[in-house]
């Protein structure tokens, strides 16, 4: 009887694992298909075919600076009104992390598919921010909600859940490998055999299940990159100065987000930020939606040092501004673009003391050290580069130097600022203690 039992829940783990991963593939395939229709119906390019050869940096540099203007102030619009509305009268969002902790504190669909939607719709129209959280957060909505139909134990219901929005980063990015190690890494914790079949499995099926409808792409093909000893000591002496940068980022970024309206104000802080960054897109449209454009820019060597450097500013001027706003959205892509845009910076001034790599080749380190420090996933941030331009096994030696170095600043920084942070106020002279 109690054999029984036992493959009687094996079996019913095995059929959510499934359908998670089926779920979280159609789900990220659905959003990502939504974000493409909506990026050629608002910038007027490509109208045939929702996946078309015309890149999003092509279309909004093609569109009329009044109709940049125009797009971006609508998207305000639709990001203030719409997350005010969802905050007014939706239920309480829960996120990935507090419902992977406490499997009890559930993901409500409708409010979560909403919340989604308007990601993927406000990055389509222009926001500076990523669109991987919507699909994630479907993924682990959807996993949650198949776990307490099945009546899996709070201990599965948590990895299935974290399965589920690992799957919807894989659907999303054809990155099943980095799908699975974000859940390993980031949301458990864990590489034990319970965590990493089901991780594997959802992520897997998801991948595949999402090139039904986007293919089996590669998200940014790069030229084949040779190492040499330029690169290596660059990587290694960059990877802390990344580190720095992204720390900051990081510590900035959370700040703007929590200071962020979530009442009526949203309206107008969000049709104001939308409306100067339609503004700033006249002479910069690379500057428009979550930054994928100007890092495929950078690893094609197609930027000069000056224009690398005022694109960078402007992009973490942008993003931030968003975040105050009260838009929402990851920071996936955009860390990965400032990270490629302060290497290119970093490695062209190298280059004039030790020439002879392309700048291409900086900015690929520098987007996974950036990347690696800013979400605090070394490992994931490896494999996803790897699976994002499929780029030669022979890149890891500089990738792991960078990384290394990025995610050990990190870690010194957050330390100094937890010591410091503990000390007693100073006592002031001639008072008592």
């Amino acid at each position: 009887m109690a054999l029984t039992d036992e493959r009687t829940a094996l079996a019913r783990l095995a059929v959510v694992t499934l359908l998670a991963g089926a779920g979280a593939g159609l789900g990220g395939m659905g959003l990502a298909l939504a974000l493409h229709f909506i990026q050629h119906l608002a910038y007027g390019y490509s109208l045939d075919a929702v996946i078309g050869a015309e890149s999003f940096l092509q279309g909004v540099s093609a569109a009329s600076p009044l109709r940049r203007i125009v797009v971006l102030a609508f998207c305000g619009v639709v990001a203030g009104a719409g997350w005010w509305a969802l905050y007014r009268w939706g239920r309480p969002l829960v996120g990935i992390r507090k419902s992977v902790q406490s499997p009890a504190q559930t993901m409500p669909l409708p409010e979560t598919t909403i919340h989604a939607l308007l990601q993927i719709g406000t990055v389509a129209l222009g926001s500076p921010l990523g669109r991987e959280v919507a699909p994630r957060e479907i993924g682990a909505a959807l996993a949650g909600w198949l776990s307490r139909r099945a009546g899996l134990s709070p201990d599965e219901a948590r990895i299935l859940i974290a399965c589920g929005a690992g799957a919807g980063l894989a659907a999303v990015y054809n990155v099943p490998l980095a799908g699975a190690l974000f859940v390993l890494e980031v949301l458990l914790g864990t590489f034990s055999l319970q965590a990493l079949l089901p991780a594997i499995a959802t992520s897997g099926i998801a991948a595949l299940v999402a090139w039904i409808g986007l293919g089996d792409e590669v998200q940014y093909p790069v030229m084949p990159f040779e190492i040499s000893p330029s690169l290596v000591v660059w990587s290694v002496l960059a990877g802390p100065l990344l580190g720095l940068a992204a720390h900051g980022f990081k510590r900035v970024s959370a700040v703007m987000a929590e200071r962020a309206p979530r009442d009526w104000r949203l309206l107008p802080w969000n049709l104001a930020v939308f409306a100067s960054i339609g503004l700033l897109a006249i002479g910069f449209p690379q500057l428009l939606g979550n930054g994928k454009g100007p890092l495929q820019l950078s690893l094609a060597n197609d930027l000069s040092l000056g224009f690398a450097g005022g694109l960078l500013l402007l992009r973490v001027l942008v993003t931030l501004a968003a975040l105050r706003a009260g838009a929402k959205g990851g920071l996936l892509t955009p860390g990965m673009t400032i990270g490629a845009l302060l290497a290119t910076v970093l490695g062209c001034l190298w280059t004039i003391a030790w020439p002879g790599v392309p700048p291409g080749a900086f900015a690929l380190i520098g987007a996974s050290a950036f990347l690696a420090a800013s979400m605090n996933m070394p490992l994931t941030a490896i494999v996803l580069i790897l699976e994002f331009t499929r780029v030669g096994q022979d890149f890891l030696f500089p990738l792991i130097f960078a990384v290394s170095g990025s995610i050990a600043a990190d870690r010194l920084c957050a330390m100094t600022f937890r010591a410091t942070s503990r000390e007693p106020a100073a006592v002031p002279t001639g008072s008592r203690p």
